[in-house]
């Protein structure tokens, strides 16, 4: 199983439990095709809007905030050793808020989207241009689809 290192930024939200959310994370890392096996770190790092508007001109140099923030050192790599960093994510629940009061799933449907998102990222999908954009947004829904039989969302990610 991935070890997952996680830090709760965000004092709007309640932060998940942890167990429920290392067990989620690892099978969000199977469905997006990511190997599991020797187990490595996954880093996840919770923020606000402001943290996340200064994380987004310090690290990635855009203006203004984002929903996920994705550092992945898969690539290029001729494997890794057991426990080693290779994703970090970077989380906005404050997005995660806006986005889940306007589209279906609300906000904890928003956050298991972040993680799968920045997850695809890692195995190698992209969004930067229309065709791939069209696959990443299918695999996010493949993946949402599987990690639905298994996980219920809104008791991951409560609101209040």
């Amino acid at each position: 199983m991935i070890q997952l290192h996680s830090r709760w930024q965000n004092r709007r939200f309640p932060a998940p439990k942890k167990s429920d959310l290392r067990r989620f994370a690892h099978a969000a890392a199977q469905a997006a095709g990511l190997p599991v096996d020797p187990p490595w770190d996954l880093n996840l790092l919770f923020v606000n809007d402001r943290s996340m508007a200064q994380y987004n001109a310090d690290l990635v140099g855009h203006e203004g905030t984002t929903d996920v923030i994705t550092f992945s050192y898969f690539d290029g790599a001729d494997g890794y050793e057991e426990n080693e960093t290779m994703i970090e994510l970077i989380i906005n629940p404050d997005a995660a808020a806006r986005e889940g009061a306007v589209r279906e799933g609300g906000y904890a449907t928003e956050m298991a989207l972040y993680i799968v998102h920045g997850l695809l990222h890692s195995a190698g999908e992209d969004d930067l241009s229309p065709g791939p954009r069209r696959r990443m947004r299918r695999r996010e829904k493949e993946c949402l689809e599987i990690l639905k039989t298994l996980f219920d969302f809104n008791n991951l990610f409560p609101e209040a």
